[in-house]
């Protein structure tokens, strides 16, 4: 039997390394430190369009809440004044009857058998008459409270509009940066894949040379890119999609129910939500192996008191240092010694979510 050459030899290693990389992912050499001040600018228009969506919303929510309570209030006045308007009504008539009838100071000094007589006449006169006075206050604050309640309805309606245009403005723009980020990860992708398709198809080219005659070159293996994530969404229609499949993912794991704190985060970073949850698997089994507490993801040396906070740390750390999505610029950043794995591992994981 005729022994392949060296050349064959030596490229179907090289094809496998490139590919496969070896069996055992290596320690992750994630640069968690690295400076995260010189954003790009496209980065920072998906954070910041992201923050002025959430401020708008949560400012048009609140608006919509005092608007709410303005409108209870309105209504609880408007209930009350019909028979407050009866009460003032007949004070006004019971004051004005009491006037007539009642004679003047002389008349009930003369009335009176003496002064004390006199002073509780006229102390329970006042009274009455303090009664009734207030009666008809009463039915002008309400109707003042009516109308200030009913002006500032109209203020908080108008101004929680305006909180929703600036939202739907922000919102626009930050579909627009998550949608060019992605689009400019797609075309590094594509970059990437002719990159390593054509290394390949060389060194193919060459063991053909090599090869002895008759001898057929090994077909040249394509390298996976990630498939897209639909950035056309807002938040809660993002997270309520993405949050249920990550759960699903993550079940069992120390991860598990971290769904929705994942994909909070992948939206307001504008990273792929598979992305994270992917390499917690790749570096820890899903956290189950932690070299440092909460530090799921080979992540420098860091450690965190909370899940929640450790997720929303790596997730902008992906975001501000490595792109969008996978690539393999980011897996040779991340896992310099063992990146063809590591990549293929974590590719594979993100396209089970």
């Amino acid at each position: 039997m005729e022994r392949p050459s060296i050349a064959s030899r030596l490229l179907g290693t090289a094809l496998a390394l490139l590919l496969a990389g070896a069996l055992v992912p290596c320690s992750a050499l994630a640069d968690a430190d690295a400076p995260e001040a010189d954003l790009s600018e496209l980065q920072e228009r998906i954070e910041s369009s992201g923050a002025a969506f959430d401020e708008a919303s949560a400012k048009a929510a609140e608006l919509e809440e005092q608007a709410a309570e303005n409108q209870r209030r309105i209504d609880e006045v408007r209930s009350q004044i019909p028979a407050q308007r009866e009460k003032a009504s007949a004070a006004i008539n019971a004051s004005y009857k009491m006037h007539q009838d009642t004679p003047g100071l002389l008349g009930l000094v003369l009335s009176s058998n003496d002064f004390n007589e006199f002073l509780t006449t006229i102390t329970y006169l006042n009274a009455v008459e303090d009664h009734n006075v207030d009666q008809v206050q009463r039915l002008a604050d309400l109707q003042d409270e009516l109308d200030r309640n009913q002006s500032e309805l109209e203020q908080k309606l108008s101004e929680a509009e305006q909180q929703k245009k600036e939202a739907e403005t922000a919102l626009q723009e930050a579909k627009a940066a998550r949608e060019e980020a992605q689009r400019q990860a797609e075309e590094k992708a594509r970059r990437e894949a002719e990159e390593a398709a054509a290394a390949v198809a060389a060194a193919q080219a060459q063991a053909a040379q090599q090869a002895p005659a008759g001898q057929e070159a090994q077909p040249a293996p394509s390298q996976s890119t990630p498939s897209s994530v639909d950035w056309s969404q807002d938040k809660q229609a993002f997270v309520g999609h993405w949050a249920p499949r990550i759960d699903a993912y993550l079940a069992g794991s120390p991860l598990g129910g971290q769904g929705k704190t994942f994909a909070d985060a992948a939206w307001d970073y504008g990273v792929d939500p598979r992305w994270s949850p992917a390499i917690s698997n790749t570096e820890s089994s899903k956290g189950l192996y932690c070299f440092k507490p909460h530090n799921a993801w080979g992540w420098g040396s860091s450690s965190w008191d909370s899940w929640e906070e450790a997720i929303r740390d790596h997730v902008a750390g992906l975001a501000r240092i490595y792109g969008p999505t996978i690539s393999m610029e980011a897996a040779r950043k991340y896992c310099p010694p063992n990146a063809d794995h590591w990549y293929s591992a974590t590719l594979a994981e993100m396209e089970r979510i």
